[in-house]
């Protein structure tokens, strides 16, 4: 059994940055793939990022490219995703979830998933 926890939230300035850490423990088993999703009031849960842990390989939402950086501690099992450049837009509840792989964007891929940690950017 894989369980997810996420921290790092909280409020920032928009143009400022966070960084969100998901610490996993129990048996990682085949899912590989490690993402952050975030959910605001109203609309669809959207995949933000993804990391297939082993190979490496990174997938970012278009509207989070160039400002959001995926990454990986295996010391740790942590997941982190650094936030730049933070728009009131970013305002969500960001979860990280874990899967075997697949479409890493669709939620309903993932087996497991944290309980969120809320990241509120002010204008």
């Amino acid at each position: 059994k894989l369980q997810l926890v996420e921290s790092g939230g909280g409020s920032v300035q928009a143009g400022g940055s966070l960084t969100l850490a998901c610490e996993a423990s129990g048996s990682t088993g085949k899912n590989y793939v490690r993402t952050w999703f975030r959910q605001a009031p109203g609309k669809q849960r959207e995949g933000v990022a993804a990391m297939t842990i082993g190979s490496g390989n990174t997938y970012y939402a278009d509207s989070v490219k160039g400002r959001f950086i995926i990454s990986y501690d295996y010391d740790k099992n942590t997941l982190y995703l650094r936030m730049n450049s933070l728009k009131s837009e970013d305002t969500a509840m960001y979860y990280c979830a874990a899967g075997p792989g697949g479409p890493w964007h669709q939620a309903q891929f993932y087996d497991y998933w944290g309980q969120g940690t809320q990241v509120t950017v002010s204008s």
